[in-house]
């Protein structure tokens, strides 16, 4: 039923029989007086329980049938549950014309019905709805039960705007997808997406699309600013929509410092950040030289910057002489011994602590 369309009565009043007067017809009048006269009694209390009728609001049904104490208020107990119109279809909205309520009502013996002025009533039909999110999450069980997929790292892209599902309120439970086709090749999805018994389902189609796990900053970082424990998050976002170098773990950046100016939100890449510079251009160093017979100390002066692990050159600041070494950590650099420096730190061990003078 379409929003705003009139909503068809169940009861019809029966249209009254005209026949022509005659003798016994007058003599059922006049018994009919009598009658009247002598139950007046009777029908009074039955006129006041019929007082206090009143029309409601806009109402919202919860079932497929209207009843009289839904749309009208201090009805007895006996007319209650009397079925008057159809509700609207799931989720739609419909009206009732003011004057078709108080015709049922009449023809069930009920006058004097307060209106508060209404010319008609607004009925809204209940629903439970279930959006896209349920309805990808049943589709991916389907995937996962019939094609072994696993529904952490896919998502789907539904044909047409997202789909709806309609069912009534008290039809509990979890959708499940039936019917699952899935072609490899294409990626295309289809199923029909059932909850209960399928008293409400949805045919829906789409297309599968692969997730990859990427790290995402949570804040703006500046050039040289090093990347801290909540900086980063980890995401799955489509893999067509990031780049092949993308990081793809939150926790390897920690520690890190920014090579440019990087906005929040920013998907990381692999050059995005890099380890910190332990030697800066220029400082003095710790030069560390160790044999198996020999562990010697020295001041040094790095002729440049490195981050763990590069190779860096440093003067000795007692001999002058310019050495190669290793960033081993902050302000400390490492020199190895050449394979014959090692053998005869081996046969005279002062000879080549002296060497490094």
């Amino acid at each position: 039923m379409a929003d705003g369309s009139d909503i068809s009565p169940i009861i019809r009043r029966p249209r009254p029989r005209v026949s022509p007067l005659g003798s016994a017809v007058i003599l059922r009048a006049v018994l009919a007086f009598l009658t009247f006269a002598v139950l007046g009694a009777l029908a009074i209390p039955a006129m006041a329980q019929a007082e206090g009728l009143r029309l409601r609001g806009d109402v919202t049904a919860r079932g497929d049938i209207l009843t009289l104490a839904d749309l009208v208020e201090g009805v007895p107990e006996r007319l209650a549950a009397r079925p008057l119109f159809r509700a609207p279809t799931l989720g739609a909205t419909g009206t009732i014309q003011t004057r078709r309520i108080l015709d049922a009502a009449a023809a069930l013996g009920l006058a004097n019905l307060e209106t508060g002025g209404r010319l008609q009533i607004a009925v809204q039909r209940a629903a439970r709805r279930l959006g896209p999110p349920e309805i990808e999450a049943a589709l991916k069980r389907g995937l996962e039960t019939s094609y072994g997929l696993d529904p952490r790292s896919v998502t789907i892209r539904f044909d047409g705007d997202g789909p709806t599902l309609l069912a009534p309120v008290d039809l509990e439970g979890q959708a499940a997808a039936l019917d699952v086709t899935y072609d490899l090749r294409s990626r295309r999805v289809a199923g029909l997406v059932s909850l209960g018994e399928r008293q409400a389902s949805l045919r829906v189609s789409g297309v599968v699309v692969e997730l990859r796990e990427v790290a995402v900053l949570t804040r703006t970082l500046n050039r040289g600013e090093p990347v801290k424990e909540g900086d980063v998050v980890a995401e799955r976002r489509p893999r067509e929509t990031v780049a092949s170098d993308a990081q793809g773990s939150a926790t390897a950046v920690i520690g890190e410092v920014a090579q440019n100016t990087l906005t929040a939100g920013t998907v990381l890449r692999m050059t995005d950040t890099a380890p910190p510079e332990l030697v800066a251009r220029g400082e003095n160093v710790t030069i560390v030289y160790e044999t198996p017979n020999v562990s010697l100390s020295m001041r040094g002066l790095s002729n440049d910057s490195g981050r763990m692990g590069a190779v860096v050159n440093v003067v000795n600041v007692a001999s002058k002489k310019i050495l190669q070494a290793t960033v081993i950590g902050p302000g400390r650099v490492s020199v190895s011994p050449s394979p014959a420096a090692q053998q005869a730190a081996g046969a005279a061990p002062v000879q080549a602590t002296a060497s490094l003078r």
